[in-house]
């Protein structure tokens, strides 16, 4: 239980790269949304490198014991997929899209996870369901029209409450949440009225 709360803060600090983007005009950074893509890209990359490390190399620190789930001993840890589709989104959508998309992953996965009870199911209860649609439309709203916070919601939704599994390996919703629900909020952006 104990790791699994680390696992959450863990989860929980990456809004901590929305704020950073957010604030950085009032503390005068000069964090553009160029360079946050940038920023994004190096600390997705550097996870990328820790992977391969403790994959390929055999690194193993004692922070992955803690942090690192049992299926992901022998598989990209969570975090590396959370930083991949974190900077994707970043670089595919304009920051109204990419932020909440974000903040769905580093916050409403954890509070949806907090009312689960962590077994492995084809699809999650609807207490799970709709928490995680709810957290995830407050998250949007203030970034989006409502049509569109309510379709990226919807994916993020999905992308957490779904599991896929292609042959033998479940896809990992750290990947899922943030593409499902920038695709359908940019998707509502084009073709729902405003």
């Amino acid at each position: 239980m104990a790791d699994e709360l680390k696992r959450r803060l863990v989860h929980a600090s990456g809004s901590g790269l929305v704020a950073l983007y957010l604030l950085a005009d009032a503390l005068d950074l000069g964090l553009t949304w160029t360079r946050f893509r940038v920023l994004m890209v190096a600390l997705a990359a550097g996870a990328l490198v820790l992977e391969f490390l403790r994959l390929r190399v055999g690194l193993d620190w004692r922070l992955y014991d803690a942090l690192t789930r049992e299926y992901e001993q022998d598989n990209p840890a969570a975090y590396a997929l959370y930083m991949i589709s974190t900077a994707a989104v970043v670089l595919v959508f304009a920051p109204e899209i990419a932020l909440p998309s974000m903040l769905m992953l580093a916050l409403g996965d954890p509070i949806s996870g907090a009312v689960s009870d962590d077994s492995l199911q084809r699809i999650k209860p609807p207490k799970v369901l709709v928490t995680m649609f709810l957290v995830s439309t407050v998250l949007a709203v203030p970034f989006l029209p409502l049509a569109a916070a309510l379709a990226a919601a919807l994916g993020a939704m999905l992308a957490d409450g779904v599991t896929l599994e292609i042959r033998t390996y479940i896809i990992d919703d750290n990947l899922t949440i943030p593409v499902y629900a920038s695709v359908l909020a940019f998707l509502a952006l084009e073709f729902l009225p405003s």
